[in-house]
């Protein structure tokens, strides 16, 4: 068995592999072909946390998975991870686990990875300014997944605690100056959604975190972080606003996210207004974007396809590499 740390998992892969992993694993989802179970998950309230379990199965590909992320938001004032995990890479002849890796940064990078897809499939050619909001576990690639698939020149970063915000700003300046943006800290929602091209939510919040009526004409809008149905980081506004609504899963969204559900329980929006999903964009089933003054909304949960497709891209290379830790 190989055991995988975050250090590990860096020389190997990149963001871009992610994306590309990500879109093989949303076309995947869409044909049927990955038996992944809608996630387990288990509340703990005492800690505003919860134990998330995420089986997948891929048989022409002779493997799976299973990924154990407990989502505990206070963490990040402990400076610990808000989501911690592990992905358990098994060989789909034998049963036996070929792997076990870091799962908080799998989780990052396939995360990320979706709004990075989302982004180079659906968003303007043109992107300029960028917008993330959220600075915790998950925000520093979904800010590089938008770098990875546009030349931003500027992405503006909010979170409420500004302090943080700087911090997490000035880091990512220096960890992401490969890619030539500027990197600030806004002091305010308005502010970091102003003009933006490009707009990324990733927070554990139960209301809106932006404001629908001021997000520009041609924007794309990729909602991360309602993974519950109490949860609510999008303004529904923005969808009534939007010319097309995509989803990683249709059937994962309306299984678990507030962004969705809530709208469409008080009638703000009806399934009719949902587009599809972003695999069948891949497979050329439904359309894509089609003139730079729409705005596109992606909303997504994730899917342990994800984590399989990424874990087994990771640990091929890997191998190749001699990279790892062999535990016998």
């Amino acid at each position: 068995m190989l055991l995988l740390s975050k250090e590990d998992i860096k020389k190997v892969f990149t963001m871009k592999d992610a994306i590309e992993a990500d879109k093989k694993a949303f076309q995947l989802v869409v044909e049927g072909k990955c038996d992944s179970p809608i996630r387990t998950n288990i509340q703990a309230p005492k800690y505003d946390g919860s134990f998330l379990f995420m089986p997948a199965y891929v048989e022409e590909m002779d493997a799976a998975s299973l990924k154990i992320v407990n989502i505990f938001p206070h963490n990040i004032d402990n400076g610990i991870p808000s989501s911690p995990a592990q992905v358990l890479l098994i060989d789909g002849t034998n049963g036996l686990v070929q792997s076990v890796m870091d799962g908080t940064y799998v989780t990052q990078l396939r995360t990320g990875a979706a709004s990075g897809a989302a982004f180079d499939l659906l968003a303007k050619k043109d992107c300029r300014i960028g917008a993330l909001i959220g600075t915790g576990g998950q925000a520093a690639t979904q800010l590089e997944a938008m770098l990875a698939v546009r030349n931003l020149e500027e992405v503006r970063v909010y979170d409420l605690n500004y302090e943080r915000t700087q911090e997490f700003a000035a880091r990512m300046q220096e960890e992401l100056k490969e890619y030539g943006a500027k990197i600030v800290a806004a002091k305010s929602s308005d502010e970091a959604i102003d003009n933006a091209d490009l707009l990324i939510t990733v927070t554990p919040s139960s209301k809106p975190v932006f404001d629908g009526a001021k997000v520009k004409k041609g924007a794309t809008v990729s909602c991360v972080g309602a993974y519950q149905p109490h949860m609510q980081e999008m303004d529904p506004v923005i969808l009534t606003r939007a010319s097309k609504i995509y989803f990683d899963s249709e059937e994962a969204v309306l299984s678990e996210s507030g962004d969705i559900l809530i709208p469409l329980g008080d009638g703000t929006i009806t399934k009719e207004d949902f587009t599809g999903d972003l695999g069948d964009v891949i497979r050329g089933k439904i359309v894509g974007r089609e003139n730079d003054e729409e705005i596109i909304v992606f909303e997504t949960v994730g899917v342990a396809t994800q984590d399989l497709i990424a874990a087994k891209a990771i640990y091929d290379k890997a191998v190749e590499a001699g990279i790892g830790t062999h535990w016998n």
